[in-house]
């Protein structure tokens, strides 16, 4: 077993979330990238949105610990319905955002509903914080409502997460039905929904027009948004939002205060210069276009090939395909083997606060530097299987 194969076990004993984070070593094709490759970044974009920046006035000073008004404001009309800039604080990037809302509306001891399966990412910040996750499962459709009010019913919760579009893994998107089921069951719960909206830049050319995000739609100040830039450009580019309505915004304000003080004025001020150059809308056709490929191509190759797996749900969006492997399989053994034989992906379990129903692997297609090492990871893998 090479070094790496060992790193990555005891990854997933630790904390079940730096498996998905680890970068492979030269060789080795990541099918366990939650980043954009550099070849479909906007690099060129950024370098001159920094340049830019830097010759701003005050670009180097203080900014307001809520973030600059201008970013704010962009934000608030992204997210849309009646969030306003004053509702908005800027956060560096989304763990930082999902982090400040759990701390501050979840305390130690409490339990949290989470998806089943979700990010391990925020399994990994619900135990940092001393929470309790407790699953609820999700289906094509997203979250299933009548398990979330049992859910709600049985802990006493007050905290709900969920990532309403593109869900990851799943890449499960919530039913125009469910939508308002899960605001009234959270509602009648006097509970908040964490709404991680992490994919929304990443739909994919096929996807169609994106539903509005739980935020626009909530008229009770229940839902606190979550936004980052991060995925749709750069892990470097640490520039995200909290978005919340009423007085839950000075609990959000008081932590984030205490955790991160302020984001560095450069990077918000480039963020800002990206998302309103030109090139930002071209850069984002270009990843729906570039995703919707990679996604046809793994997909296409995993069934011609592996037709033993099972993907259930073709996304539309997200970077990740979630898939099933044989009845009674163990995917740890699985991510192993494929890892011997050149391939890193993530295994399921991570993805699960309690035992998962089935053994699965998640496989990124973003983060390679192009559909042929796709197809050259499939070819690998066959070896596996």
């Amino acid at each position: 077993m090479s070094p790496y194969a060992v790193r990555v076990s005891r990854s997933v004993d630790a904390s079940g979330v730096l498996v998905c984070l680890n970068t492979p070593p030269s060789g080795v094709i990541g099918l366990n990238s939650g980043y954009l490759h550099p070849a479909i970044q906007p690099e060129r974009a950024m370098a001159a949105a920094l340049a830019r920046a830097g010759r701003r006035p005050g670009a180097w000073g203080r900014p307001p610990t809520e973030g600059l008004p201008e970013l704010r404001d962009w934000f608030a009309r992204e997210i849309g319905g009646a969030v306003g800039a004053s509702d908005v604080l800027v956060t560096a990037g989304g763990q930082s955002a999902l982090t400040t809302a759990l701390r501050a509306l979840a305390p130690p001891g409490a339990p949290v509903l989470v998806e089943s399966p979700t990010y391990p990412g925020l399994l990994a910040i619900a135990r940092a914080s001393g929470c309790r996750p407790v699953p609820v499962p999700v289906d094509a459709e997203g979250v299933r409502p009548e398990l979330l009010a049992a859910a709600f019913e049985a802990t006493g919760a007050r905290v709900f997460v969920c990532q309403p579009l593109f869900q990851n893994p799943t890449g499960a998107v919530l039913s125009a039905a469910r939508r308002p089921e899960v605001l009234r069951i959270a509602r009648a719960a006097g509970a908040f929904v964490i709404e991680d909206d992490y994919a929304r830049a990443l739909a994919h050319e096929d996807a169609g027009p994106p539903p509005a995000t739980l935020a626009a739609e909530d008229a009770d100040g229940v839902v606190v948004h979550v936004r980052s830039l991060t995925k749709a450009t750069s892990p470097s580019l640490r520039v995200g939002a909290l978005a919340a309505r009423g007085p839950v915004l000075d609990r959000l304000r008081a932590i984030q205060v205490v955790d991160t003080f302020f984001v560095p004025r450069p990077l918000q001020e480039a963020a800002l210069e990206l998302v309103g150059a030109p090139a930002w809308p071209r850069h984002l056709r270009s990843v729906a276009a570039e995703l919707r490929h990679r996604r046809d191509v793994l997909a296409g190759a995993l069934r011609r090939e592996l037709p033993g797996l099972e993907l259930a749900h073709l996304p539309a969006g997200g970077y990740q395909l979630w898939v099933r492997i044989d009845e009674g399989g163990d995917d740890a053994a699985f991510a192993a083997d494929a890892l011997r034989a050149g391939v890193a992906v993530a295994p399921g379990r991570p993805f699960f606060c309690a035992e998962p129903p089935a053994a699965y692997v998640r496989m990124s297609f973003a983060g390679v530097s192009g559909p042929g090492e796709l197809v050259e990871a499939v070819q690998r893998l066959r070896a596996v299987r």
